[in-house]
């Protein structure tokens, strides 16, 4: 144990539906990741940040939610082919989307006191909007402080991406970074990453995020790659070198069913 806590108390699951090309939508709901993987702490990814969505998660010990929103859009059917109207996936990476829902999760949280802080999905989108600034990031703290000062703003980083200098107006501004890899056979240097982050973020929490799908080939991650990095993670986390881990998430477990059981086992036994 590191610090009081068990392993298990260091994990995240993803929850939510995402529509992702090739991976069909999930029998596992919002909490019933946790559930599987024997876990109490959640990440609310895709869905609307409301009363509903936080409601389901409302016997979990902590809860971080997305405020970068993934939003559906139909996709029309095409003239002469077969099938009825589809739909899209699309993140509102806008700082003023990400300012409005940082406010709407503070107030959420004085209701939902497991809620524990709010997470930019990759992050770096939001320098693609005009109105990005320097100043950006403190005014998202802001708007996340503006009913519960205790909220943590988390945002996800690529490993790739670790010694970009646009990362610079974040750094005094966020709490924890959520490091990714997603190319599993660059998991082998997952230590070198975790060291240059404590570089990059000095003094700030790093959580460690995992994968059960490879999504640059639409492939379950393999079995040699998942059990690599959660021993690696373990023994970063028992030298308290990370603060945590995560697994995306509840809607691969009937995905990668192999790979969702090793992982379960494995948080079991530690």
């Amino acid at each position: 144990m590191m610090g009081g806590r068990s392993f298990r108390e260091a994990g995240w699951v993803w929850e939510g539906q995402g529509l992702d090309p090739k991976v069909p939508p999930s029998i596992y709901g919002v909490g019933e990741g946790a559930t599987y993987f024997g876990l109490d702490r959640c990440n609310l990814m895709f869905h609307p940040n409301d009363e509903m969505s936080l409601g389901k998660l409302a016997d979990k010990a902590e809860v971080v939610a997305d405020i970068s929103k993934w939003k559906f859009g139909e996709i029309p059917p095409q003239e002469g082919v077969r099938g009825g109207t589809g739909f899209r996936n699309w993140r509102d990476m806008a700082p003023e989307t990400i300012r409005w829902e940082a406010e709407n999760v503070s107030r959420l949280s004085l209701q939902f006191p497991n809620v524990v802080g709010a997470m930019i999905d990759d992050t770096t989108g939001m320098l693609e909007y005009d109105d990005y600034g320097v100043s950006t990031v403190a005014t998202i703290r802001e708007a996340l402080h503006s009913a519960n000062p205790e909220l943590k703003l988390w945002i996800v980083v690529y490993w790739q991406q670790l010694r970009e200098a646009y990362w610079e107006p974040f750094v005094e501004q966020l709490d924890v970074v959520h490091l990714w890899v997603g190319d599993p056979w660059k998991l082998v240097n997952l230590e070198e990453y975790v060291d240059t982050c404590a570089e990059v973020f000095v003094g700030k929490e790093i959580i460690v995020g995992s994968y059960l799908c490879d999504y640059g080939r639409v492939l379950a991650v393999p079995m040699e790659c998942v059990a690599q990095q959660y021993e690696v993670m373990y023994r970063l986390w028992e030298e308290g070198r990370i603060g945590g881990y995560s697994i995306l998430g509840n809607c691969l477990i009937d995905r990668h069913p192999e790979q969702a059981a090793w992982i379960r086992d494995f948080i079991a036994e530690h």
